[in-house]
């Protein structure tokens, strides 16, 4: 299993970022890409997984060139799809922890009909969690 923050390299030995995110459906046990952060808080390139080679703890490598890499274009996260929770009626604590939950979901994954870019907010957080998760 691939985790974020795992080092990424061309072909050629390049070290071309970091693992953002795994694209695709763990539940149906499908991997259709990678999300490679190039830098701190750029978009992260999208790498399909056609061009992922050897794949060993901590490291990937890809059958692409660093030239390769380069030309990839942006990785464009999914369409969302709202969650409904009931509503309990519980009481002014239960409403306002519901209302941060919608706030936060606005911020850092907002519900989109379309593939959309990675916002700064999301960029931030994925920053972190490559971080923290490297340590």
């Amino acid at each position: 299993m691939i985790r974020p923050g795992w080092k990424v390299y061309a072909s050629d030995g390049t070290d071309v970022g970091a693992v953002d995110e795994v694209a695709g459906d763990d539940n149906a046990d499908i991997f259709d890409g990678l999300a490679v952060a190039r830098s701190a808080l750029a978009k992260p390139t999208y790498v399909p997984s056609e061009s992922v080679g050897p794949i060993t703890e901590g490291r990937i490598e890809l059958t692409l060139t660093a030239e390769q890499v380069d030309a990839l274009g942006e990785y464009r996260e999914p369409a969302t799809s709202a969650v409904i929770e009931p509503d309990d009626h519980r009481g002014i604590g239960e409403q306002l922890g519901a209302d941060i939950r919608q706030l936060e979901g606005k911020a850092f994954a907002p519900t989109e009909k379309h593939e959309h870019s990675m916002n700064i907010y999301r960029r931030i957080a994925f920053f972190f969690r490559r971080l923290f998760a490297r340590s």
